[in-house]
């Protein structure tokens, strides 16, 4: 779905997460970022996504990665998600969609028949000079750290 490719740089980050706090790729300059997109907080496959990753935080840690996530939710709805599912990482509120298209992950998505527009569950692997490393497309909600890990 994305027209992004290894190698791109990365679409500048200018947006803030759930406690109001502005997020940049400068911030993150050094460190590799895991930039997930996912559709919507508290749906069974983005908790499942979310959760997977807060389990092994350390492990990716260790591996020199920053998680972010991102999507159209609001601050309030990621606040709540966070304290509800204790996530250990930031969620970013792009509730204009402005980052989503840069990424090229807004689009025709189909579901039990009906066809709407949405968010494509994408991760883009980041290196600490802001070029893509990887992009995953076919996330494993339930074992996406491990599709992280292997690249």
């Amino acid at each position: 779905m994305t027209h992004l490719k290894i190698g791109d740089k990365a679409p500048e980050l200018n947006i803030k997460d759930q406690d109001g706090k502005l997020h940049t790729l400068a911030n993150y300059k050094g460190k590799k970022i895991i930039l997930y997109f996912y559709p919507k907080d508290a749906t069974p496959g983005c908790t499942a996504q979310a959760c997977n990753l807060r389990d092994n935080h350390e492990s990716l840690k260790k591996a020199g990665y920053k998680i972010i996530g991102v999507s159209a939710d609001s601050e309030n709805s990621h606040l709540k998600f966070i304290e509800k599912q204790n996530l250990n990482f930031p969620l970013l509120a792009d509730t204009d969609k402005e980052l989503i298209k840069r990424y090229g992950v807004w689009g025709e998505k189909k579901f039990m028949g009906k066809t709407y527009d949405g968010i494509h569950r994408t991760t883009f692997i980041i290196d600490g000079n802001g070029t893509i490393e990887d992009i995953i497309t076919k996330v494993k909600t339930k074992d996406h750290a491990a599709q992280v890990l292997s690249n």
